[in-house]
């Protein structure tokens, strides 16, 4: 599949700028005509996986987080958070519910929260390299065919 759009944004791991990420989503996503729930659905999972990256990527540093976002045909949005922070271990562990590295105060429901509201999401990580979050979402076409 061809991309009709894309953008991409790099920003330092500072926790102000999940709130600037969030926004950047919602305003590229704006063009799909997306309901105010399928906003707050990007929103979401967009602020997990950043707020993952400046947590986890990043324990004791900032660094550098990559959004890259794009549109595909048929009202496919695609959200990608990448670091080159610590980097996961073991991804299938991380996903699991409760799961966390983050101390007392992390819930450890992030890749969870990610994977219900969006239709894909994938997790690629290598210690040392960083960790690469990639969330797809089909948005609903509106009646009349606003797409």
């Amino acid at each position: 599949m061809k991309a009709t759009d894309q953008v991409t944004i790099t920003f330092t791991s500072r926790s102000a700028n999940e709130g600037f990420a969030r926004a950047c989503a919602a305003c590229f996503a704006a063009q799909l005509d997306p309901t105010l729930d399928e906003v707050a659905d990007i929103k979401t999972a967009v602020s997990e996986a950043v707020t993952n990256a400046i947590v986890h990527a990043y324990p004791d540093r900032l660094g550098k987080i990559t959004l890259r976002l794009r549109l595909y045909e048929e009202g496919w949005l695609e959200i990608q958070v990448k670091d080159s922070g610590v980097g996961i271990p073991d991804v299938d562990k991380a996903r699991t519910p409760l799961y966390t590295t983050g101390g007392e105060e992390r819930s450890g429901m992030g890749f969870t929260i990610m994977e219900s509201f969006m239709d894909k999401l994938k997790v690629r990580s290598q210690p040392g390299k960083g960790t690469t979050v990639t969330m797809r979402k089909r948005l609903a076409p509106r009646a009349g065919g606003a797409r």
